[in-house]
């Protein structure tokens, strides 16, 4: 079972009931976002950054990475899990990365269909901000741990963060995106508001990604209810029933 899924999952949890029901609830403290450092192919040394910030997650960015690459990365990220982003694999090659210690893998939407069915390692479809909306529901359906926001931004712009949003409402799964090489606080809370799940950072001087975990660490705890039972609460409409039914009898009465 993949780790990394696992926080998105336990992150994502319904922050409140469905409308209609009304719950017995117990408080979660979780965390705000989920940070993710952004690796290429040429930085394995950079790659114990990723360990020494205690980050939720390591990845890959490059496509098509080696064995021999990907191992070294998980030996230097530790207990940390690692996702590699995958370009056309064979389900071999794939096989390859789950035994070298591969936590999650990257696709987008031209990967092959069976990659979809992998039990062994979570998967993260991505998408580009332009993708129809239509297409973007559909993919709840679609057996993917989450979804990652692509795009090569060099702010986080207005856009940015109107597609962000309506990706979250129109997905059942996990939204984690990726940051432009220079992100503010501002910035960062907007995200947060929008319901994003996590970052991807690319890699950068060990101070600034420090400085960005900070500033993740800063912001407001999401406080989520685990549901545990639920009734149903129907509506009640045109005020109290019972108190016409009470005057009704007292007007039949002799």
């Amino acid at each position: 079972m993949s780790k990394f899924a696992d926080k998105l999952r336990n992150l994502s949890e319904s922050s409140g009931a469905p409308i209609g029901f009304h719950p017995a609830v117990s408080e979660v403290r979780s965390p705000s976002m989920l940070f993710v450092v952004g690796l290429s192919e040429s930085q394995v040394k950079e790659a114990r950054t990723v360990s020494d910030l205690a980050a939720d997650a390591g990845l890959i960015v490059s496509k098509g990475t080696g064995a021999k690459t990907v191992k070294q990365v998980v030996e230097a990220v530790g207990d940390v899990p690692l996702g590699v982003t995958v370009k056309g694999m064979r389900e071999k090659e794939i096989d390859e990365l789950v035994s070298l210690g591969c936590d999650f893998v990257v696709f987008d939407i031209g990967e092959g269909v069976a990659i979809l069915g992998r039990k062994e390692v979570g998967k993260l479809l991505m998408i580009e901000p332009s993708l129809d909306q239509g297409l973007v529901r559909a993919i709840n359906s679609f057996e993917v741990d989450g979804v990652l926001i692509g795009g090569g931004d060099s702010v986080i712009s207005v856009e940015r963060l109107l597609v962000s949003r309506r990706f979250v409402e129109l997905l059942e799964k996990p939204v984690i995106t990726m940051l432009p090489s220079f992100v503010t606080k501002e910035e960062l809370v907007s995200l947060w508001q929008g319901g994003v799940d996590g970052v991807v950072a690319s890699t950068q001087s060990t101070e600034a990604l420090a400085e960005l975990k900070k500033m993740l660490g800063d912001l407001p705890k999401r406080v989520r209810n685990r549901r545990t039972t639920a009734a149903v609460v129907l509506p009640r409409y045109g005020g109290d029933i019972g108190g016409e039914e009470d005057e009704q009898e007292e007007k039949v009465q002799p």
